[in-house]
């Protein structure tokens, strides 16, 4: 089976490389999950919730790893592996990038909102406790560590080069952050969650948790382009954005509003054909056959 390959659904056909297949497949393995948590009421606390929860977490890598494997010939699996442990495709100054990019913007954003009267930036409750119980540090290391990896594997490892081939960088970084940020639904649900605990259904830390991760969807996509796309410099971005804002924070509104403004930046200045200064995205290596 290849790219070229279809399936029937129903009265529809579709290829087996429409990014819209792996989506659907990938919100069936983790809202299996994350779906039963919610209906038996266990919480993110208890060993089955965590369970639950780390099992529907790898609903993305395991999906982009075997679409990978059914679409792409040899040289397409070997690229998806090599994006992920070649260090040399970051560079030293994108390197510095992804390390300054979050600092930058939680930075910018404490200023503003102490501009506007607000407190700025607070240290997170980790680090407040950090010294009598070094342990507490625990869960923003967690989400800086394994999310990114299991996340990224899907959906910049597979999902973005896929779009990529019909739609802008632009288009495409909207339409895997909205899908990216419905996938989270369920964990609003679920007791234990910082979805459910510190944000809320439907509230407006809500949407801007929503509008925020298409924002960062846009900045993720500016990076892969820029670093021959390595996934491995996304797994980087994305665990490191995760620990800053779990260890500095600031009022949502504020820290929310600088991605999105730093998305609309990057494409001004970048153009949103390729969110690079080259005339095409960077494509993955097709089957020879295609």
């Amino acid at each position: 089976m290849n790219e070229t390959s279809r399936l029937t659904i129903g009265s529809a056909t579709v290829s087996v490389a429409n990014p819209w297949l792996f989506f659907g497949v990938t919100f069936l393995i983790t809202w299996s999950f994350w779906l039963s948590a919610i209906v038996l009421g266990v919480s993110f606390s208890s060993a089955a919730g965590l369970v639950l929860l780390l099992t529907g977490l790898v609903g993305p890598g395991i999906a982009g790893i075997g679409f990978v494997y059914i679409v792409y010939d040899d040289r397409g699996r070997s690229d998806f592996w090599s994006r992920i442990t070649q260090v040399r495709r970051i560079g030293s100054r994108w390197f510095l990038i992804l390390l300054l990019l979050p600092l930058a913007v939680t930075t910018v954003a404490a200023v503003v909102d102490l501009l506007l009267g607000g407190p700025g930036a607070t240290w997170g409750e980790g680090v407040q406790e950090f010294g009598g119980n070094p342990l507490a540090i625990l869960p923003a290391l967690f989400f800086a560590s394994l999310p990114p990896i299991l996340e990224e594997l899907g959906w910049r490892g597979y999902a973005l080069d896929r779009l990529q081939l019909n739609w802008s960088a632009l288009n495409a970084s909207v339409i895997l952050g909205a899908v990216w940020a419905v996938w989270h639904l369920p964990l609003f649900f679920i007791e234990g969650t910082f979805q459910r605990e510190m944000i809320g259904f439907g509230t407006l830390g809500f949407w801007l948790f929503m509008i925020g991760t298409v924002a960062l969807s846009v900045a993720f996509t500016w990076v892969y382009n820029h670093t021959s796309r390595s996934t491995l410099g996304i797994i980087l971005l994305h665990g490191w954005v995760n620990f800053v804002s779990e260890t500095i924070e600031v009022a949502d509104v504020i820290y929310y509003s600088h991605w999105v403004l730093l998305a609309v930046l990057l494409t001004a200045i970048w153009g949103a054909r390729t969110l690079t200064n080259a005339e095409e995205v960077p494509r993955p290596p097709l089957p020879l056959d295609r």
